[in-house]
């Protein structure tokens, strides 16, 4: 995920408290685009972008929250999410190391759209499908129980104390997640920020979820499929320590 973030709804309500499409309120606190993009990133978003899409998420085309075909995107295959991948280093990457899986990544920051779909094309995979929004839309319209693993990899840590009802590890990020996730589907959570470690162990469980760390090893070192992203390499030079969680599905 992005690092800087201004408060940014994603509309107006309307007497009901509804967006004009239908779509329950919801605040987006992050930003959507950055610097400019290169040209050859723009390439990437008017050539690549529409053919990796999901199915129809959005409430303008989706109004009905029809669910997604997920065996129509990738046949028999156990189906992973990975929420806000950055630059996309892991999800290819996992893309890659996993051709028997497909993958959907959820970011809606253009900027870190554009960086992945250049990895994408660089490393060939063809399991892989993208949402360039709100993780929350995403979780509407995927089949219940459809998820057989998600990863939340140096989520925004919103630091100060009255802006952590922002962050992922709350209930309107959890409860959702939790339904679309499989019985015994793992979630990883990758983190650097302390605070962040305390509210995802005491948050993620209340949500039919249990820790499998039996030793310090087990949060202190990565997985063994992992890959540094650029966000761990900052938290590195700045010496933050990362954790790394792993919780399954009950």
């Amino acid at each position: 995920m992005s690092d800087d973030h201004s408060d940014t709804p994603t509309g107006k309500p309307n007497a009901e408290g509804k967006h004009p499409t239908g779509a329950p309120w919801r605040n987006f606190y992050g930003r959507f685009k950055g610097k400019s993009l290169r040209p050859s990133q723009e390439v990437y978003l008017d050539e690549d972008l529409a053919a990796l899409s999901p199915g129809a998420v959005g409430w303008e085309e989706n109004p009905d929250r029809a669910p997604l075909d997920l065996p129509g995107l990738f046949g028999d295959r156990d189906v992973w999410l990975e929420i806000g991948f950055g630059g996309g280093e892991h999800l290819v990457h996992q893309a890659s190391r996993n051709p028997q899986v497909g993958i959907i990544g959820a970011e809606p920051y253009i900027n870190g759209v554009a960086m992945l779909l250049g990895k994408i094309r660089e490393a060939g995979v063809d399991n892989l499908r993208v949402h360039p929004g709100d993780a929350r839309d995403l979780f509407d319209v995927l089949p219940e129980a459809s998820i057989s693993r998600a990863f939340l990899l140096y989520p925004d840590p919103w630091p100060k104390k009255r802006h952590h009802r922002r962050r992922f590890v709350t209930p309107d990020h959890l409860a959702p997640l939790a339904k679309v996730l499989k019985p015994g589907a793992i979630f990883r959570v990758a983190t650097d920020i302390p605070d962040y470690v305390r509210q995802t162990l005491e948050q993620v469980p209340r949500h039919g979820f249990e820790w499998l760390a039996e030793k310090p090893a087990d949060w202190r070192e990565p997985w063994d499929d992992w890959i540094s992203t650029r966000y761990e390499q900052k938290a590195l030079r700045e010496d933050r320590t990362p954790h790394y969680l792993t919780f399954r599905r009950t």
